[in-house]
């Protein structure tokens, strides 16, 4: 289990941080082509624009939740994650930031 240190320590790790920019991009595009809509699609469309138009913002909040799913990994685990782990926490985060 990561001390809450080491979480700072990987909130500030780059490779973590662009693996996070990307899969943020990436759930952004799944939401916006999404086949069947969800209840809440207008809110995930909502959020999905605002990461199109400043991914950045939004990766810093998104941030946060991956490393809070993580809780329990070692750094060394969260840090080795790879980017399907990492699509996979971001995307399981999504509607909490698109309000649904």
């Amino acid at each position: 289990m990561a001390s809450y240190a080491e979480i700072l320590t990987a909130a500030e790790d780059a490779d973590l941080n662009n693996k996070i920019r990307v899969a943020v991009v990436i759930a952004a595009e799944a939401v916006r082509s999404e086949a069947t809509p969800p209840a809440n699609q207008v809110a995930r469309l909502a959020w999905a624009k605002s990461v199109f138009e400043q991914p950045d913002g939004e990766v810093i909040r998104m941030k946060w939740a991956v490393l809070a799913q993580n809780k329990d990994a070692t750094l060394a685990q969260i840090l080795g994650s790879s980017d399907s782990q990492v699509q996979l926490a971001v995307n399981a985060a999504v509607d909490v930031f698109a309000g649904g």
